[in-house]
């Protein structure tokens, strides 16, 4: 995926990032605790592109984040994500995490049934892991067996997920350990 531009901007749980191309979103960061860390992650994902005032679609993009994440009911479908150079599977398995409604859930497991491949929920669970579009791929709607919470590879893990899921409001078990 070859970006033109990427911005910063804030949201209920601190600073994001995006980047984008011709052909739509090429990657979305979630908070690395400083606006400065997000940048050069950001910068070192996408060395090509420049920080920028985002065109339209973008700006709109962004909006729809930061209301989502403010607690206001956005299901993101109609943000457009240039898939370059993401594996067929993995492709797969957004598609499917993108139809997640905010404050609903599914297991890993759901999505493996729903692709035709019950059994490749570590798969699955692999795929989401490397997810470039946080947020608007909705990775952290996706539970492991028995509605545990699982893993999440953004800052903060879990408890990261915890509150966006909370934010969302989706039903979500405390943490006993």
């Amino acid at each position: 995926m070859t970006a033109l531009g990427y911005a910063l901007f804030d949201t209920a749980i601190g600073h994001c990032g995006i980047a984008w191309g011709e052909h739509g979103v090429t990657g979305v960061r979630l908070p690395d605790g400083a606006p400065a860390t997000t940048r050069a992650h950001l910068q070192a994902a996408f060395p090509e592109a420049t920080e920028s005032t985002p065109p339209a679609e973008i700006q709109a993009a962004i909006d729809e984040i930061t209301a989502l994440l403010r607690g206001e009911r956005r299901d993101l479908l109609g943000i457009v994500l240039d898939y370059e150079g993401v594996p067929e599977f993995n492709r797969r398995v957004y598609e499917i995490a993108r139809t997640i409604l905010p404050g609903r859930t599914l297991t890993y497991g759901d999505i493996a049934h729903r692709l035709g491949m019950p059994g490749s929920a570590q798969a699955v669970g692999q795929a989401l892991g490397h997810n470039p579009f946080p947020i608007v791929v909705p990775c952290h709607r996706v539970l492991a067996a028995g509605r545990r919470m699982g893993g999440f590879s953004a800052r903060g893990g879990v408890e990261t997920k915890r509150q966006m899921l909370i934010i969302e409001g989706a039903d979500v078990q405390p943490t006993l350990f």
